[in-house]
This record gives structure tokens, sequence and C-alpha cells, in this order.
């Protein structure tokens, strides 16, 4: 007895809901707009997904403007559905992945205009941005819903809070520094 299990990747039809899209949802103006990086991160992002740009469900991809201020970062964070490739279009980031267990090796490069860096599925990485002035890049992800975690957050904002002794334990620091930190996010 065998048993044979096929998946098509491809689409079954050209875009979701062919009767029902206009010329208009494959359409989205302002990725030539500076975004407003006036906040903790220094960043901003311009975001063409489904939600933004219909005519992308079910296409698989989504795409994104980045604007980051000097000195201007994300937080180590992942992407758990999606590759991501960045491609700097002015200024220099710094952009850096960290594999799994039990490696955990950093591949980080500096990554200046006309340059592409790319970041495998799910795997924790930074960005920051080097240059004296702003930044900017395109990204794309080969998922219509990349997802993101962030690292800091996910594990000192989380509701209710994470246990600060355990935490403790984890990252081998004193419970008062724990609490402090949850605190402070």
């Amino acid at each position: 007895m065998s048993i044979a299990l096929a998946f098509d990747a491809r689409p079954l039809q050209d875009f979701c809901d062919p009767e029902r899209v206009t010329a208009n949802d494959f359409i989205l103006s302002g990725f030539d707009v500076a975004g407003n990086t006036s906040n903790s991160y220094g960043v901003a992002v311009t975001s063409a997904s489904a939600t933004t740009l219909p005519g992308l469900n079910s296409l698989g991809l989504s795409f994104l403007r980045v604007d980051l201020a000097p000195n201007g970062f994300f937080p180590p964070h992942y992407h758990p559905r999606a590759t991501e490739l960045v491609v700097v279009l002015k200024g220099a980031l710094e952009i850096g992945f960290i594999t799994s267990n039990p490696t955990y090796n950093y591949f980080t490069k500096v990554v200046r205009k006309g340059d592409v860096f790319v970041v495998p599925v799910g795997l924790v990485h930074t960005v920051r941005n080097l240059a004296r002035r702003d930044t900017v890049a395109m990204v794309a992800f080969n998922s219509q819903n990349p997802g993101v975690t962030n690292i800091p957050n996910a594990i000192l904002a989380a509701e209710p809070a994470v246990n600060s002794v355990y935490l403790s334990k984890a990252f081998r620091m004193d419970v008062e520094t724990v609490k402090h930190l949850q605190n402070i996010f």
C-alpha cells in the first residue's frame, strides 16, 4: 500500500475574488513619501499588504517602505511566516540574523545603497541605521501575512506578565532588574 500526498503552491486562479475586484485594488500610492520617524525607535513603516492593497490578497507577498532616522533601529524581532528581502535605496543599515540552536551564529553586514540582504524565515534579526542621515529601504516578504514578534516586547511587556523570578533565572540577572525592565515596557 502506498499513499501519495501533493501540494501545489501556485494559485488556482489569477487572484482572489476576480468577479469583485477593480483596477483600484491593484494600485497603492504613497511609497515615495517619507514616513514620520519621530518615535522612540526612529522608524516609520509604510505597508503594502492585502489590507492596504487588496490586489495582493492570496498572492503570497507583502511589501514595506522603511524610513529610519539617524540612529533609528528595529528591536530584535522575527517573522514566523516569511523570508525577508531588504533593498537599501538611501543610507546604510547594519542588518544581522542569528541562527537557531545549537550554534546561534550572528551573520551581520553593513548594507548600503543598492545592496540586497536576505533574512531567512523565522530567524531573530536586528536592523539599525548606521548613516548620519535618514536611510530608506524597501522590504519584501514571501507571505501575505509574515507576522512579527518583537523580542523585548514579547518577553517584557506580555500581559499577564511573565514571572520575574523565572525571567531572572533565564537571563541570569537579579529579579529587581527584571521587574524594572518589565515596568519600562
